[in-house]
């Protein structure tokens, strides 16, 4: 059988949008260190720790506390991730600040002496 031009470019446009489509949903699938949370995400979730996250003398305040406190227990390594990514530096937050927050906040299952890129949760 011989196809003529328009059937093979028609086939060609179909096989390409089924390889996008298997690599799209292989990377909607895949889970990062925030889990399926897409890190912007996980950063946006975070906007009320910005001002603690550039002063060391700023009040943290309990949203901020609520939200860090949620993140350290569903996926500790997201908030590492996040305060590196970016992101973050986009939005001149200072890790050696941000680091902080959870002792901060008084979180008492925070995770102390935990590496951080070369930070150190205190």
């Amino acid at each position: 059988m011989v196809m003529d031009f328009n059937a093979r470019t028609f086939l060609a446009i179909v096989v390409m949008f089924l390889l996008a489509s298997s690599v799209l949903i292989m990377e909607t699938e895949a889970a990062g260190e925030c889990g399926r949370t897409p890190i912007g995400s996980a950063a946006a979730s975070l906007s009320p720790c910005l001002g603690a996250t550039r002063n060391v003398r700023a009040k943290v305040s309990p949203a901020c506390c609520a939200r860090v406190g949620a993140l350290l227990r569903t996926s500790p390594r997201c908030l590492c991730s996040v305060l590196l990514s970016p992101l973050a530096k986009q939005a001149k937050i200072n890790p050696a600040i941000a680091i902080t927050v959870p002792k901060r906040c008084n979180i008492r299952n925070r995770p102390a002496g935990k590496k951080c890129g070369k930070y150190t949760l205190p």
